[in-house]
């Protein structure tokens, strides 16, 4: 059987991106891969060693990319990380850029992005001195080809004239697919390859990548959080835990019951502790929430030139409700929570009550702020920077993106305790940059919790978790929600995501 990728006795260069043991690993044509393991166990340093983002000592990564035309690396190796719901940045990003106009139209869109790459690769293909000019069109017509499929398949066309900074989550997960195969790559590596799709997109993926694995040359590796997320077409799978990697084994060697879900992982003793926290009072809020809605929309309309996200939409949340927010990649989930959190200035164009108040009324975005924890994707990308994790929770009580004033002693104190709350007190003073994608998800719900906010909105919270930090989190938010005047909104597209304390649901 031919090797298409070998590592002997692989040691990362950099000290930061060692693993406990050298990597031995050999991967064979044929073969589909899946890489398992919790959160900061190494799966995503494993990734960055194979696709050679971080070099080895002594002995590189050998590929062999035949019958591949093209052998430089570039075209042969794809690595996507999808750290969120986003992939690779298509230029510039700064938090709220998705929600102002002003901005969007100077952003190209889907069909310039994939048009242009289309153009990169046939010129790579001409600039080839060792392809002739028959083969250089059969090649770009068997790409044509290939890419038709896909784009039908993922319904490209209803994304294509859309700005690349108003794509919702999954839309950005099509695109971003789409761009990388259009080079037709030998090896693929998908890392959080679900995160953040619709039940529809999920499955459409799914049949995407079989697609791939039964009618490509393309080696496909998987690396999943979730052991739900291995899926039935991978032959092979490679399992981390905590910097340790095992040696690759047959998928139907494999024990999955080693993986059974916790029921519960919040420990008691923590449980009163958040119970018996000290009160962060709003005296007017007090006096206001009990009796009026927390929320109130009145026939709410968001458009962004001739596309309308949310149309005459209304929907009103009470003191202490407890929604789930659904719908499919695309449907207006995010548009509205950037809506109530302040983010998105069209607020000010419709009839909405925050709190017992009217936005437009005098009140400042940071009025609406205090009351609200929140985390979301966005949020996320934009926190995509080298300050300590610590300070990226303690950003949460001024709402800032960053840390501009030092907190006093006690406030630090609450960022701690909630760091530990999430299992993450000890990379209190890492870099943010410096964990895996999971353990930046979880400082950034420490964020959210910090100030004890009377609403707490989350936008996919589980997103990149394994098991165990998902039951983490649904433990913590159901114990958060017992305290008194608390309220949350929580979207995500697995229902099982959803805590018991759920009570009520909006699907757009």
């Amino acid at each position: 059987m031919k090797t298409v990728l070998k590592i002997q006795n692989g040691i990362a260069r950099h000290p930061s991106y060692q693993l406990n043991n050298p990597i031995n690993l050999t991967i064979n044509e044929n073969e589909c891969i899946a890489i398992l393991g919790g959160n900061g166990s190494g799966k995503s340093i494993l990734a960055d060693i194979i696709t050679e983002k971080h070099p080895l000592l002594h002995c590189p990564v050998e590929y062999d990319f035949s019958p591949c035309f093209l052998k430089n690396n570039y075209d042969n190796i794809k690595h996507i990380t999808f750290i969120d719901v986003y992939g690779t940045k298509e230029g510039t990003y700064y938090y709220q850029q998705r929600w102002n106009q002003t901005e969007i139209e100077s952003y190209p869109t889907v069909k310039n992005l994939l048009t242009n790459e289309f153009e990169i690769f046939e010129n790579r293909l001409n600039s080839d001195k060792h392809l002739s000019n028959s083969d250089c069109n059969k090649i770009i017509i068997e790409r044509n080809n290939a890419f038709q499929k896909l784009y039908d398949l993922f319904g490209i066309d209803t994304i294509e004239n859309k700005r690349i900074v108003m794509l919702s989550s999954g839309e950005q997960r099509k695109f971003q697919l789409a761009k990388c195969l259009i080079s037709n790559p030998r090896l693929l590596v998908i890392d959080n390859p679900f995160v953040g799709l619709d039940n529809t997109s999920r499955r459409q993926l799914y049949k995407m990548l079989e697609l791939i694995v039964n009618e490509t040359k393309t080696l496909l590796i998987l690396v999943v959080s979730r052991t739900d997320d291995v899926p039935e077409f991978v032959t092979h799978i490679i399992e981390t835990d905590n910097m340790n990697v095992s040696p690759k084994y047959k998928k139907s060697d494999w024990d999955s019951s080693k993986h059974c879900k916790p029921n519960k992982v919040l420990e008691a003793s923590t449980e009163k502790t958040i119970l018996d926290l000290p009160y962060s009072i709003d005296d007017q809020l007090e006096r206001i929430i009990p009796n009026n809605p927390i929320i109130d929309f009145k026939d709410v309309t968001i458009k962004y030139g001739n596309r309308t996200i949310l149309q005459n939409l209304n929907f009103t949340v009470k003191n202490c409700e407890h929604w789930a927010l659904c719908g499919k990649n695309g449907s207006g989930k995010s548009t509205l929570l950037s809506v109530i959190f302040a983010d998105n200035p069209q607020a000010y164009s419709n009839n909405i009550y925050l709190f017992g108040r009217k936005r437009g009324t005098g009140e400042s975005i940071w009025d609406i702020k205090k009351n609200i924890g929140y985390v979301s994707p966005e949020m996320h990308r934009a926190y995509l920077r080298n300050i300590k994790s610590i300070s990226v929770v303690a950003s949460g009580l001024r709402d800032t993106i960053g840390l501009y004033l030092k907190p006093k002693q006690e406030q630090m104190n609450i960022c701690r305790f909630w760091l530990k709350v999430f299992g993450m007190e000890k990379y209190a003073d890492t870099d943010f940059m410096k964990l895996s994608s999971g353990e930046q998800r979880l400082v950034l719900l420490a964020r959210a919790f910090v100030k004890d906010p009377y609403l707490l909105i989350l936008d996919e919270p589980l997103h990149g978790l394994d098991d165990k930090n998902r039951q983490l989190v649904k433990d913590v938010i159901n114990v958060f929600l017992k305290r008194h005047n608390k309220t949350l909104i929580m979207v995500s597209h697995y229902d099982e995501d959803f805590p018991d304390i759920i009570d009520h649901k909006l699907v757009l």
